[in-house]
């Protein structure tokens, strides 16, 4: 004897993608804070570039004020080549 299958639908869903947050929070909130996040990165990027010019004037006084014992042992010229 067979048995027979029960066949069981499965309830209709709408939406198979679960709710995001962008979809629970009104539009102005949605737009503030994207605004602020762009904020937010310019001004990070501010920040490096700022550090970036830091280094480089550190840098800059740094060989700026360097003796010549320093300069002489960090040159790659020979004297004997040029005797």
């Amino acid at each position: 004897m067979k048995k027979k299958k029960q066949n069981r639908q499965q309830p209709v869903k709408k939406e198979d993608k679960p709710a995001t947050l962008g979809d629970l929070l009104n539009q102005d909130i949605m737009e503030k804070l994207k605004a602020q996040q762009k904020d937010l990165k310019e001004q990070e990027e501010q920040k490096k570039q700022a550090e970036i010019q830091r280094k480089k004037e550190e840098q800059r006084l740094r060989e700026k004020n360097k003796s010549f014992e320093e300069l002489l042992s960090e040159s790659e010229m020979d004297w004997k080549k040029f005797k």
